[in-house]
């Protein structure tokens, strides 16, 4: 008996000593870093690209990168970024040469924004949004507004980024999960604007809809929206400015628990306004987009009633 307590205590302590030294090679090594391959890309900015790439941007980037006081794409700390993932400050990605992604070249930007790469090599993490799907027209569009001259986009005053604290397990999932997405190898085409459902689909997947509005920013498929589990179905653990948790809504047309009793009119009212009928309006982090058209709003609403509806009752928020 004593012979097997102690060969017991042997591989309890191995075991304990392997956990220790996987845990500090995690904490020592960090996020990843990559090779960044040279691309010859660039763009040719024209005031129409300008103005579908502020329409994009907006909905995409000023939320997490704009300082509230100023106005500009200057970086803050992200109180609604889930605490898990450790002390998150957005980027400075204005103009600004020294601080922001003034010396950036086009493709530099369009391989960060495709693959999940910075141009020093390291990985972004899951809470920088990466945009596998974005058609090749609205890469252009959204990188040539990044060039303009938009007051968002040129800083008054020079502000420097304040490097995140990942915690060990963005650490740990970057370096075992999450992984650098694949370069497209062909032309990603704009969708049928005439065809509401493949336009509503375009606008799910790459407005992000589906990875607040899934089970968990863990589990998201970038490559594959519809294959992340809970897909629209939510239940996702959000937060809001004040770090108070909010579940994300299940947008699934399942008509106990979803939005299966709702008519485009009222979508689209929600989407655009942020005006519930008969209900509060709609809160942090969920904020309406009057930058899409009554159309492309009810083309969301089209592509929503071709998913398979989620029983998945969620509670509006955790605060109530």
């Amino acid at each position: 008996m004593k012979k097997l307590l102690k060969i017991g205590g042997i591989v309890l302590a191995i075991i304990v000593l392997a956990i220790t030294t996987f845990v500090v090679f995690i904490n020592v090594k960090g996020i990843p870093s990559y090779d960044v391959p040279e691309i010859s890309y660039s763009i040719n900015p024209t005031p129409e690209k300008i103005a579908r790439g502020k329409k994009l941007a907006v909905m995409l980037c000023k939320n997490c990168h704009m300082n509230p006081e100023t106005q500009e794409l200057t970086g803050k700390r992200m109180m609604d970024a889930p605490p898990e993932f450790g002390t998150v400050y957005s980027q400075n990605i204005t103009n600004d040469k020294n601080y922001g992604i003034g010396d950036w070249t086009d493709a530099e930007i369009m391989y960060l924004i495709r693959t999940g790469i910075k141009k020093d090599g390291m990985y972004a993490p899951p809470y920088m949004a990466k945009l596998p799907n974005l058609a090749d027209e609205d890469m252009e569009a959204i990188i040539s507004w990044l060039r303009s001259d938009d007051k968002m986009m040129n800083s008054k005053e020079a502000v420097p980024d304040r490097p995140c604290e990942p915690s060990f397990l963005t650490k740990f999932l970057s370096n075992v999960a999450f992984k650098p997405l694949p370069m497209p190898t062909e032309v990603v085409q704009m969708p049928d604007t005439t065809n509401q459902v493949e336009l509503g689909k375009y606008y799910v997947t790459n407005l992000e809809c589906f990875t607040c509005h899934s089970e968990d920013f863990k589990t998201v498929n970038m490559l594959t929206p519809e294959a992340t589990p809970g897909f629209l179905g939510g239940g996702n653990l959000l937060l809001n400015m004040e770090g108070e948790v909010m579940l994300s809504s299940n947008i699934t047309k399942d008509k106990a628990t979803g939005i299966g009793t709702w008519n485009k009119q009222r979508f689209v009212k929600a989407v655009r306004s942020g005006i519930m009928e008969n209900e509060p309006a709609l809160r942090y982090p969920m904020v309406p987009y009057p930058q899409l058209t009554e159309y492309e709003a009810g083309a969301i609403y089209e592509y929503l009633q071709t998913v398979a509806p989620l029983s998945n009752p969620v509670k509006r928020s955790m605060i109530e």
